[in-house]
């Protein structure tokens, strides 16, 4: 998705065109292959680092344009939303001390990054998904507005024909229904870049896909979305339903999604791969393309395959296949998508090596893993081990193995030996996989946040702990030191000011509508121990409120007789907006002699804010 200068397919002569040289990139890849035309005899590692913007109360910031325009640096671009930005790095040789120059120059762009942020009052954080992210900051009003963005949204909403469905079950649950891509932008990966040669290209891509589960189970660092504890690594099922423009039949039709895992090994050559691809995935974004690429090569020129680029750009494999031209020589390269970002940059670059290891020092056995492994294996492997991280049970050569077990008595091994054959030295081997081991051995991402978010929440509302835990990730990832290392937040060092309505709220509600029984209010609202209850109309506005004391006032706690509920609510109640200070809401409630106020959004209730979260 790095064209600047995309079309949306309505222009019938220029989306014929764009098909042309669609079939034509083909045509000029199967060419290149057997002329073996690509950079073969070296190997490469790169990296993209997506990079979340914050403000000074943990909030997603929106100010990536202001960014890049101090930034000024060709290797930043932006995202989808308007508080990511992504940092493309430089390749490097596959050598002595590759890693810990990553290390180095990811450290050292980052603090550029954090500077220049902290000019216009954010700060950076790397996380999977960003605590804090709430329903506000995925509405389309925060959708970076480039025309590629702009596109993408608009021709995935409209081959939807609906809504987008999320619905992740975890420790909690969280459905909603969706009219945009954004929910997209809550994700925030480290992708990872391998060079391949073109003759080992399938093996390699069902290696990467057999490995993709146990990689992932000891990399989580995603499992909070909007103060719900989802999947360990939320973002696979957030990724794949924020972008899923199937529609759903009575007729039973295999159909694919744009975003997922794939369904069988590959065969043949990495062109087999972009035919099927294309097959099952209809053109999304287009643009003019001036020359073919079989013409190019006819006239001894190296082509970029601008069209199926393009579209290769809009179906998002886990693991994709990516073409690419460099110092004049044609590259095939397999791209990691599922590493989330953090905790810290030398977590990442553990995961970095760990999996790069693995690649290269892939066994001889698994040169063709449809004779060691069914495809539903290892996709059902890396599906459990999205949804349950380091506690995963995996299906491993015909035996079960816990991930703990897998990794360090089977996986580890490979990929120090991986790193061995690629002249990667002792100590930088030994010191990032180390980082894997213990990780293994002691915490994950994924679990460092969860126990303390719990924790957290034993003190504080949702909104409040999701921010003391963001602020503590923050200062933590700042350390530099690994997540195996990290203590645990100190509640009693927590500050409790400085936050707002909806930091307190609470979100738990518990409503009727104005034609309801009054005697199924107070029977609600006893079974649950609560004393205010909202009332909405038959389109979801709010337009009254019971309270306990207001029907005690009234005489009406007794069963009398049965009235409805719009018949003794109490009408206009007053109400506060989430962003309000609390020094607003204690005036309204002084002012106004009342004990509790509903949260309001466009005149629909998203929260109950009562005198006692004030305490």
């Amino acid at each position: 998705m790095g064209e600047k200068i995309v079309e949306i397919q309505t222009n019938e002569q220029v989306r014929m065109k764009f098909i042309e040289h669609l079939i034509d990139d083909i045509t000029a890849l199967e060419q290149l292959l057997k002329a073996n035309r690509f950079e073969d005899d070296i190997v490469r590692i790169g990296a993209e680092q997506e990079i979340c913007l914050i403000d000074k109360d943990y909030q997603p910031a929106p100010i990536n344009l202001k960014l890049l325009e101090a930034l000024n640096d060709k290797q930043f671009t932006t995202e989808l939303a308007t508080y990511n930005i992504e940092l493309n790095l430089e390749p490097l040789k596959l050598h002595t001390n590759c890693f810990s120059e990553v290390n180095h120059q990811l450290n050292t762009f980052l603090d550029s990054v954090r500077q220049k942020a902290n000019k216009l009052g954010a700060d950076i954080l790397l996380a999977g998904i960003l605590p804090t992210i709430g329903k506000k900051e995925v509405d389309l009003s925060y959708l970076t507005p480039i025309a590629r963005y702009i596109a993408l949204n608009e021709i995935l909403t409209h081959t939807k024909g609906s809504n987008f469905d999320l619905k992740i079950r975890g420790a909690d649950e969280l459905f909603l229904k969706h009219d945009s891509v954004m929910f997209e932008a809550c994700n925030t990966s480290f992708q990872l870049h391998l060079q391949i040669p073109s003759h080992d290209f399938i093996s390699s891509y069902n290696w990467a896909q057999a490995i993709a589960g146990p990689v992932l189970a000891v990399c989580c660092n995603s499992p909070l979305l909007m103060g719900r504890e989802l999947w360990k690594e939320t973002r696979i099922a957030l990724f794949q339903q924020s972008l899923d423009t199937r529609k759903t039949s009575n007729a039973l039709v295999d159909q694919a999604p744009r975003v997922g895992f794939g369904d069988e090994w590959e065969t043949g050559c990495v062109a087999n791969m972009y035919k099927k691809s294309i097959s099952t995935h209809n053109v999304l974004l287009i643009k003019e393309i001036e020359e073919y690429s079989t013409k190019l090569i006819a006239e001894d020129k190296i082509p970029k395959l601008p069209a199926l680029q393009l579209h290769n750009g809009t179906v998002y494999r886990w693991n994709r296949p990516c073409y690419g031209v460099g110092g004049g020589k044609p590259h095939l390269r397999i791209e990691n998508r599922y590493i989330p970002s953090g905790p810290t940059v030398v977590d990442q670059i553990a995961n970095f090596a760990f999996w790069v290891g693995l690649m290269v020092g892939r066994p001889k056995k698994y040169d063709n893993m449809p004779e060691q492994m069914d495809f539903k294996v290892a996709k059902t492997n890396f599906i459990k081990a999205a949804r349950t991280g380091k506690e995963t049970l995996f299906l491993w050569d015909g035996q079960e193995y816990s991930a703990k077990k897998l990794v360090l008595h089977k996986l580890l091994p490979i990929a120090h030996l991986g790193l061995q054959k690629f002249g990667v030295d002792d100590a930088e081997r030994e010191h990032f996989l180390e980082i894997i081991e213990q990780r293994v051995k002691g915490r994950t991402g994924d679990q460092w946040q969860i126990q303390n978010y719990r924790k957290l929440r034993s003190t504080f509302k949702t909104r409040a702990a999701l921010k003391a835990l963001t602020k503590a990730i923050v200062e933590k990832q700042k350390t530099g030191l690994p997540v195996h290392q990290w203590e645990d937040v100190k509640i009693e060092e927590t500050e409790k000011n400085e936050v707002i309505v909806k930091d307190i709220m609470s979100t738990r509600l518990f409503k009727l509508q104005e034609h309801d029984y009054l005697s199924m209010a107070k029977a609600i609202m006893k079974w649950n121990a609560i004393n205010h209850m909202p009332i909405e109309n038959v389109k979801g506005d709010l337009v009254g409120l019971l309270t306990t004391n207001y029907l005690q006032e009234k005489d009406l706690m007794v069963d009398t007789v049965d009235y409805k509920v719009s018949e003794v609510m109490l009408k206009n109640p007053i109400t506060i907006d989430a962003e309000a200070s609390i020094a607003e809401a204690e005036k309204l409630f002084s002012s106004h002699e009342i004990g509790c106020l509903p949260v309001c959004k466009d005149g629909l209730v998203i929260g109950i804010l009562s005198t006692k979260d004030l305490d």
